[in-house]
Order: C-alpha cells, then structure tokens, then sequence
C-alpha cells in the first residue's frame, strides 16, 4: 500500500511539473473567478469588508458555523440560514446561552438536525477558553471532523491544514482519473490535497480549491474549457470527467408509509411531542404517528401508534395531507389524518414529552422540514372562509 500510495502520489507532479506550480495556476484562476464576494462568504471577510491578507486572522465562530452548516448542504441553501443565525446567536457565548429548542428553531428545515445539537454542545465546552488554533482541539469538539476543522483553522488563522470536503475529493479524483471510490483511499486523498498547499497561502488554496469543484469542476456537467488544471486532468484526457469519481453502486433506498394524527381536542388544540434526543431527528417535535404494518390500514395504523406511544384513544378522520420525503438512507410517505381525541391522558411513552398547543403556535416549536407542510395544511384548513 506504502508503494501504491507514493506511486500515485508522484503522478501529480509528472503531469504538472510539481505540485506547487498547480497551486500557482489555481490561486491565478480563483483570484479572478473565485467566490470572493462578501454577499456569498460573509464569513470569509475582515469586518472591513476585505479578503484577509496572509497575516490576518478572522472571527472563527462564523466560519465555524459555516462550516458545519456546509457538511450537507449547498452555499446558496446554508447562506440565508447562516445570516438568520448570527443575527440571533452572533457569539459562541449568545450560542451556548441559548435553550436547546430555541437553537434547534434556527435549524429548522436545514436538515441532518443533529448538527444544531452538537453545535450546542461545543459552546458550552468553549466557555472559558480561547478559540483553538490547532486541528486536534477542534476534532475533540462534537461534530467535527478532520475537514471541518481543517476548514476552521485554515480560514481563520490561515494555517497550513488540508481540506477533503465532496468538492475536493470530485476535483483530486478527476484530476488523477482514480479507479477506486475516493472513501476507499482517503489517505491517498488526504495526501493529494496536503501536497496542494501553499504555504503561505493555504487559506486561499483550501477556498480555490471548494470553488473550483463547486463553480467548474461540477458533478454533472463540467465545464472544462473554463478549469485552469484541464491541461493536468487526466479525466479529462480521458474524454469523459462525468465517470469520476467512481462510486460503488448504490442500494435501493428502503420505502415506508407513515400513518400520522393531527389530534385535536374540543379547545381547538393540537398534540405534539418531542422526540428523544438519540437519532437522527433527535429532539425535535413532531405530529405523532408510525410506520404501517403489513395489511394494516392507515385508520388501523393511526390508531394503533397513538395508543401505543401516547395512550390516547382518538377517532380518524379525513385525510388532511400526503407527504414524500427522502433522507439520505430512505423514503418516507407521511399520510396525515385528522384526529378527534376521545380519551386517555396522553403520555410520552416513546418521547421526551407532549404538549396540546393552539395551531398558530406551532411555529414556536422546532419540527423536521417534513412537518412544514403539514402544518401549513393544518392552519389553511383552519382558516376561516374568505368571502
């Protein structure tokens, strides 16, 4: 493996000359074609509105949150996201004083929710001590792994640490037209995009290098004529850069049918609970309701789920809403029907709690980005009729 590793190593610097004239190449292109506007990377720019020189250091509990919101999500997604949040928690110490449902609240929608917790988390074990500036510290924080906090240390102290965000591992697998899955080889990865660095600037390196993967070197439709390394790409000698990164073949995702009960009581108000704060969705609020079994009607299910995780008797009624829903490992139907509640106390057999609230507030609570259209179909329903 050691040869295989350093065999492939060198084949940067057989294409290119060596690995610095690539990075020189790069920074050229970026400086004139790079993401470096302060409506796109906020976090990126001094307060004066400037990209840093070497010798700045940058506020790193923006680029912080930035980073964790860009795990799984696209920069024009994360950015609005991002501007609401430092606008409520603009610190690390507005951050940890914050109750758990109000950061989850600003999470809403985003989507992978156990990032808003462990988020959380590291504020309070922040408190009291100055920002790290090397990777380990960072990687004993919760949620961050070694590109995350490669991307933290290197935007905001401009030290010398890699990045292997999706973006470089598309761009380094093409460049090399590598045969195997890049998470099968991530030290060889890892070394590709240490060998990258400047060390002056790897600040600007790690950005041009995201930009290059996320403006150019694109998963569908490269635009190669437009790539300042299309001379050094072997995928693209190859005449087909869409077959990298090789992938290994993906499995059907699983599908469920999910029975769901809007309960209202005589007052008008609604049951909710709070799920447990293991999983995925962990902590977050939710109409109740669960998987249907074989056979098993939707009535069936409804009924069925609410005695078992609430202990509450209730009769179905009309469908109120039918909503798909992927994750990353499986699809979902929610079909949603309205409850009258009829009797039992309900109890959080299978959640942290539950509450009867007025529809109009359910927007104070944090629910999945599923949710959101239930409850809009709640509160239009709801709606007195225009005339």
């Amino acid at each position: 493996l050691k040869a295989s590793v350093s065999d492939q190593t060198a084949s940067l610097h057989d294409r290119s000359g060596s690995a610095t004239a690539m990075a020189r190449v790069l920074l050229g292109w970026w400086e004139n074609n790079g993401r470096r506007d302060p409506d796109q990377k906020p976090w990126m720019f001094t307060p004066a509105g400037r990209w840093p020189t070497a010798a700045e250091d940058l506020d790193p509990y923006g680029i912080w949150i930035a980073e964790v919101m860009l795990q799984q999500t696209q920069l024009a997604v994360a950015l609005p996201y991002w501007r609401r949040w430092m606008q409520v928690f603009p610190s690390a110490e507005a951050l940890a004083a914050a109750s758990l449902d109000q950061v989850r609240l600003q999470w809403q929608g985003l989507g992978y929710y156990s990032r808003a917790r462990r988020l959380h988390e590291a504020a309070l074990m922040l408190m009291g001590q100055s920002w790290p500036r090397d990777l380990d510290s960072w990687m004993g924080l919760p949620g961050i792994g070694r590109t995350t906090a490669g991307g933290i240390v290197s935007s905001a102290f401009n030290a010398p640490f890699a990045i292997l965000d999706g973006n470089v591992k598309r761009v380094l697998a093409r460049l090399h037209a590598h045969r195997r899955p890049p998470a099968r080889d991530q030290v060889l990865f890892w070394q590709w995009s240490e060998a990258l660095l400047d060390p002056q600037r790897p600040r600007d390196v790690n950005q041009a290098l995201m930009d290059l993967g996320a403006t150019v070197c694109t998963p569908r439709q490269p635009d190669c004529v437009r790539c300042p390394w299309s001379k050094f790409c072997a995928a693209y000698a190859a005449g087909d850069p869409t077959r990298w990164p090789v992938s290994d073949a993906r499995k059907p995702l699983p599908f469920q049918v999910i029975g769901v009960g809007v309960v209202l009581n005589d007052a008008g108000e609604v049951l909710i609970d709070q799920r447990l704060e293991e999983g995925l969705l962990g902590g977050f609020w939710e109409f109740p309701g669960g998987k249907q079994e074989s056979g098993e009607s939707l009535e069936a299910c409804i009924t069925r789920e609410l005695q078992e995780e609430l202990a509450i008797a209730v009769t179905v009624g009309e469908e109120l809403i039918s909503v798909d829903h992927a994750y990353s490992h499986k699809k979902l139907r929610f079909v949603v029907h309205l409850c009258t509640w009829v009797s039992g106390d309900p109890q959080p057999l299978a959640s942290q709690q539950v509450r009867w609230v007025k529809p109009a507030e359910l927007k104070d609570f944090p629910f999945p980005a599923a949710n959101a259209r239930i409850i809009e179909a709640l509160l239009r329903r709801q709606a007195p009729t225009q005339t």
